[in-house]
């Protein structure tokens, strides 16, 4: 029987575009322990045939951080002396340089355990800048090159000896020691994919593909696509962007004939979605034979006229499948669940001959019962975040794995295209399931409120860019810029950690750079981006830091004296308890007051300068913006109030009754029937500080302040001594 191995290899995209920077170091870490170790195994049993699937968004970031085009900020932290770390760099240290599995990678290491020790297994964010001023230079110094080097495989210590040398000494590194660790990890940045294209062209392994930024293909195409399997979840308005799908594989196959001198033949699905509108599409762009999950086979079957009246057996998953949908045919296989996810989350667990063992008596027992020849049992899975879960980093379980793979005589190791060269596809099916490889729907992208609401900006961004495109006027270049926002926008993985199915302590940053992807659309532009995408969607558990108003205020703006009652029942954003940044010394704003009057919004910021500009950006219940400056020499503040209907484009109107006073604080009444504020409706702003035309401040630093408008019976409801 032949064995099929497909290892997935991805990474999303990490990099701003337009700061050319990596708000992760996951490539660069990746490469030095998976990428690496996995093709020198390979290497060293030169029987082995297996598949490797890497994702153009990956080959892109390896060699953006090989040509020095983009920066990896984690690397520049790292490679920091340590005695010129800031607050900010200690915080954010202390915060992430224990992101490793600990129980492999930390506690084995005595000096890396104590620093674990050190900082706490668990700790509340607003102790994170006391226990940064308990690490020493030398412990911050022994952090940044022990992250570093404990994400170093095998291959890497075989390859680089210095690695050996250097962890032997075991704590008190020098700045040569960490910068040692560093340019190794760029020297194996600069070789991995190498590595891969020769092992491709003495024919040991076969490299497929999957659409540039890993989007789910058949949302992208249409998102009521999901009706199908999920036909109680509630789902955005529909997005359908046929054409970005084959966007996202024909960009495939340009990078990919580019870095491995050939186009890809098949085609690993981001997460194994498939639908029957995407098989010409695969087709169209030259995929032969793809892979996904033995579900949505069984799915297609149960539905297919063909085979409604007869016994769908699981053998029928041991061989290679034809596909066809929309006038076109592709081959397919269907990968062993059980087998496949027993390697990505069960194998470490065990002991190796174990667990390999288990491994062979089921291969060996499908063998007897799969045709002989053709028979073939597919064994798909992510090829890079298992290793850490083994204390050796899988050495010993893969070289056993391979071993017995090529030495039991049932059993042949075949890449996926020799397979189909050999046995094309006998058994086809003209019904296929839309789904994924979890659970056979896409519940893990879309059907929730925060994900849904991905998809409608997404959607919104995407319709923006369309209009302008037809309008005419902007250059071509910067189009195809734009448009490279909205496919990386539509990658699958910031929707995967939206919800409540996953969830990590960086969910905010995957949400922020989804954010950030369509921001530029509209910067590249000349746009402002729509306040609302300045507001996370997924927001943490520990909400903003605010009070919300009790009592309906009337108070004295001009003059600085104070007057208890005048802000009596206000409500109030406690400034010292921000969500993200530390403690800043020389932060402009101190405290924010606000209420509702019977006829205004009253807004108080307190102030230790006059900053250069303050917006007040209002998102409920219309877009609107209002850009304070303060008077020069005595005289009165200038405010531009503007309105938008899209939250992009802004006129200015008059406002009569607006006032502003600003001395040692900001004090605004906004008229609440210019505002649009109705009795009990929401509404909803915040606060950005300027200081040379960029914002040095934001007011809460994330998300936006929500209240509801006062109705008629507020003051009863709020009644207080």
């Amino acid at each position: 029987m032949n064995v099929v191995l497909l290892w997935h290899m991805h990474q999303p995209y990490y990099v701003n575009p337009l700061t050319k920077k990596a708000k992760m170091p996951w490539v660069r870490l990746h490469a030095v322990k998976g990428y690496l170790d996995m093709i020198d195994l390979v290497t060293a049993n030169p029987e082995v045939r297996v598949t490797f699937n890497f994702t153009p968004v990956l080959i892109r970031q390896i060699q953006e951080l090989v040509s020095g085009e983009v920066e990896d900020e984690w690397e520049t932290l790292s490679r920091k002396p340590a005695a010129n770390l800031d607050d900010l760099d200690k915080r954010h240290l202390v915060e992430n340089f224990f992101k490793i599995n600990w129980d492999t990678l930390v506690r084995p290491v005595p000096r890396y355990a104590e620093l674990l020790a050190k900082r706490g297994a668990s700790y509340s964010s607003d102790r994170v800048d006391l226990i940064a001023q308990s690490f020493s230079e030398a412990d911050f110094r022994d952090l940044q090159l022990l992250y570093n080097l404990q994400w170093c495989g095998f291959s890497a210590y075989r390859r680089y000896p210095a690695l050996g040398e250097i962890r032997a000494r075991g704590r008190d590194f020098t700045e040569q020691d960490k910068l040692t660790v560093l340019d190794i990890h760029r020297e194996i940045l600069a070789m991995v994919l190498g590595e891969y294209r020769a092992a491709q062209d003495r024919g040991q392994i076969e490299l497929t593909t999957t659409p540039y930024f890993h989007p789910i293909m058949p949302l992208v195409y249409d998102t009521n696509i999901a009706r199908r399997c999920q036909p109680t979840s509630p789902l955005p308005s529909q997005f359908s962007a046929p054409d970005d799908v084959r966007a996202h594989l024909r960009l495939a196959q340009e990078l990919h004939e580019k870095t491995f001198g050939r186009r890809a033949r098949g085609l690993w699905p981001s997460e194994g979605s498939i639908a029957p509108e995407i098989i010409p599409l695969m087709a169209e762009a030259g995929i032969e034979y793809f892979g996904s999950d033995e579900g949505n086979l069984f799915k297609s079957l149960k539905h297919d006229l063909a085979w409604v009246n007869k016994s769908v057996d699981h053998l029928e998953l041991f061989q290679g499948w034809s596909i066809h949908a929309g006038g076109a045919t592709v081959q397919a296989l269907f990968r062993d669940r059980p087998l496949s996810d027993f390697i990505g989350f069960d194998a470490a667990r065990n002991e190796t001959s174990r667990a390999v063992d288990h491994l062979l008596e089921h291969l060996k027992n499908i063998a007897t019962a799969a045709p002989t020849g053709r028979g073939v049992t597919p064994l798909i899975l992510d090829g890079e975040n298992a290793w850490e879960a083994f204390p050796d980093g899988g050495e010993t379980f893969l070289t056993s794995f391979y071993r017995a793979l090529t030495t039991t005589p049932e059993l042949r190791m075949r890449r996926m295209g020799d397979y189909f060269d050999e046995f094309p596809a006998q058994a086809e099916t003209s019904y296929l399931h839309s789904g994924s490889w979890i659970r056979s729907d896409y519940d893990i992208w879309i059907g929730d409120p925060e994900e849904n609401k991905g998809w409608e900006w997404l959607k919104e961004t995407r319709h923006f860019l369309v209009e302008r495109a037809k309008q005419g006027g902007v250059a071509a270049e910067t189009l195809e810029r734009a448009w490279w926002e909205i496919y990386a926008a539509e990658g699958s993985d910031w929707f995967w950690w939206y919800g409540p199915d996953f969830t990590i302590d960086t969910d905010l940053l995957f949400d922020e750079l989804f954010r950030t992807h369509l921001q530029n659309v509209y910067r590249l532009l000349g746009v402002e981006p729509p306040a609302h995408l300045e507001v996370p969607i997924c927001l943490p558990s520990a909400e903003l830091a605010y009070s919300k108003p009790l009592n309906l205020i009337t108070p004295e703006l001009a003059g600085d004296n104070e007057h208890f009652f005048d802000w009596l029942g206000a409500g109030e954003l406690d400034l010292t308890r921000q969500a993200t940044a530390m403690f800043q010394g020389d932060r402009i704003g101190q405290k924010l007051i606000f209420g509702f009057g019977p006829g205004a919004f009253y807004l108080r910021l307190d102030l230790s300068r006059p900053p250069e500009a303050i917006i007040i950006r209002v998102l409920l219940p219309h877009p609107a913006r209002i850009t304070l400056r303060h008077g020069a020499n005595g005289a009165a503040p200038h405010a531009l109030f503007e309105t938008s209907v899209d939250g992009v484009t802004f006129a200015p109107i008059f406002v009569n009754d607006l006032q502003v006073y600003w001395g040692r604080s900001l004090r605004v009444a906004l008229p609440r029937t210019v505002l649009g504020i109705e009795p009990s409706h929401e509404f909803a702003f915040f606060l950005q500080l300027l200081e040379g035309g960029l914002q040095s401040e934001r007011f809460p630093e994330r998300g936006a302040i929500e209240l509801a408008a006062p109705g008629a019976d507020f003051e009863s409801e709020h009644w207080f001594v």
